[in-house]
């Protein structure tokens, strides 16, 4: 069979400009191309021959437009390059840090910043030369990762690599990374993170119009769940998360929530001041669960419940209405927002139980005049202590310091105790003694009424640390003293039978007294 006039001139154009030194090698394997083409029947189009538009063969258009890629090729990235039916000019690189490929016959050519059209474009022309009218393939074999800078409002600002997402086998694609991906690897947003205002920079080169800046709202994307605002990365991207001016309660959760936002089970270090039991430094990390004794933060969100639990639970002086949090930025900034617990407790407003973030300050101011309502329901909050310790002294049954719950008034300590020791008990009134929190003490009689409920006055409810002493009657005292008299042992085992802790309290205030006959 004889070779069509286009096959020829397509074979032959690709070698006139080669010196003789290339000549020959290059002819041999085209003159096997060629006689591999006469052999095929009916004639197809060979892949990727060009020809000049007044020459086309029968029943073969122009090859259409390749789709341009916007990947910009850069060091790392490993390529197979074709040079059409020039196989030992052909073969797989990888690009230098530099981003220049060193080919054969040209040398040196420079990619960094091309896309595979553009990349292909250059080596042809550097190709050209040498071959006729060449004809050259790129295939990205394996992308590299990307380099990212991400800062402003997230856990961890920083330079990150970030993979592109491969395809099966030798087509990885360039399916590149989101805004959502990088945010992820920079530790997460944080809770004072404007997410409808981030800020996204793209390097470019001063010829294609200098840098370009994108704002992405990602709240957009919650609503709506419209993935287009996710907007894809390229490498050098500089990413920005400003901070919020104000917190807003409502979407502080769902923002804790987000796929991009900071790990919840990731422990965060806040610090709890005020009406608490245990003022500190704690480390939260969920809903805390109480159990085998002790109070463990097992999963859930590291709201400020959690962490009011974790301190040992408000005290009853606490005021639920202003609990203040203060809550640093990354740019150094402080935000300061308060919280109404009683909201929570009476209205359900789970927003009040905002979620927590590393290095907040809570602060629980002591209320002004609690009601007796208000410590009932306080007593019986989740976040109140488990406990609290009163002591009972006196003239009771069970005299000692006993755990009660927080909402114990003082009728209740007094049947936990034994009730009134019916012989030698005053029945009429007893001593309140209040530890208060500035270092002082406070005294108070208080007239007894078992039938009465709740109040202030006759039957208060208790608080931690409290003493109630029971006073003995004038038969009692007069009993005593006689024994006394005749037996001083006696009256000495009566006083060491008081813990020494409460008794040396009792010894300041001038409550016991042998000697003293009043009531």
């Amino acid at each position: 069979m004889v070779l069509k006039p286009w096959e020829k001139m397509s074979i032959l154009q690709s070698t006139l400009n080669l010196p003789a030194v290339g000549l020959l090698a290059v002819m041999i394997p085209l003159t096997l191309a060629s006689a591999g083409l006469a052999q095929t029947e009916p004639w197809s189009e060979p892949e990727g021959i060009l020809f000049p538009s007044s020459e086309l063969p029968p029943r073969l258009t122009p090859l259409p437009d390749p789709p341009v890629s916007d990947y910009l090729l850069g060091g790392g990235d490993r390529l197979s390059i074709d040079v059409f039916e020039v196989p030992q000019y052909s073969g797989t690189y990888q690009v230098p840090i530099d981003g220049v490929l060193s080919l054969p016959l040209v040398g040196g050519i420079s990619v960094a910043g091309l896309t595979i059209s553009q990349a292909a474009e250059r080596i042809s022309q550097a190709y050209n030369q040498f071959l006729k009218r060449p004809l050259i393939t790129i295939r990205l074999i394996n992308a590299r990762p990307l380099n990212v800078v991400v800062g402003g409002e997230v856990k961890n600002p920083g330079t990150f690599t970030v993979n592109l997402i491969g395809g099966a086998g030798d087509s990885p694609g360039v399916q590149y990374p989101t805004l959502g991906a990088a945010l992820k690897t920079a530790g997460g947003i944080t809770l004072t993170a404007d997410i409808t205002q981030v800020q996204i920079r793209r390097r470019r080169r001063p010829e294609q119009g200098g840098d370009l800046v994108f704002t992405v709202n990602l709240q957009e994307l919650i609503q709506r769940g419209d993935r287009t605002l996710d907007l894809s990365l390229r490498d050098g991207d500089t990413i920005f998360v400003p901070a919020t001016t104000t917190a807003d309660l409502n979407q502080l959760r769902q923002l804790a929530l987000l796929d991009f936002a900071a790990d919840v089970n990731t422990g965060r270090t806040v610090s709890v001041v005020g009406e608490v039991q245990r003022p500190g430094s704690y480390n939260i990390i969920g809903t805390a669960t109480v159990g085998g004794g002790a109070t463990g933060l097992t999963g859930g969100l590291p709201t400020l419940t959690s962490a009011l639990q974790q301190a040992g639970g408000i005290k009853p002086t606490a005021d639920l209405r202003q609990i203040q949090i203060r809550r640093l930025t990354q740019g150094g900034s402080e935000q300061r927002f308060t919280l109404d617990l009683w909201a929570l407790l009476q209205e359900g407003d789970v927003a009040q139980d905002t979620v927590l973030q590393e290095g907040d300050s809570i602060i629980v101011l002591p209320a002004a005049n609690p009601s007796t309502a208000d410590l009932t329901q306080i007593a019986t909050a989740q976040f109140a202590p488990n406990t609290i310790s009163v002591s009972v002294v006196g003239e009771v049954g069970n005299p000692g310091q006993f755990a009660v719950p927080p909402n114990t008034t003082l009728n209740q300590a007094l049947m936990i105790a034994g009730g009134f020791n019916r012989d030698r008990a005053h029945r009429e009134f007893l001593q309140l003694i209040r530890l208060n929190a500035d270092g002082t003490v406070t005294s108070r009689p208080v007239p007894v009424d078992l039938a009465q409920g709740v109040n202030e006055t006759g039957n208060p409810i208790l608080r931690d640390n409290d003493i109630l002493v029971i006073n003995r009657n004038r038969n009692a005292q007069l009993s005593d003293r006689l024994a006394t008299t005749f037996n001083p042992a006696a009256g000495a085992l009566a006083l060491f039978s008081i813990p020494a802790r409460i008794f040396g309290i009792l010894d300041l205030l001038g409550i016991i007294n042998l000697s003293n006959d009043s009531e």
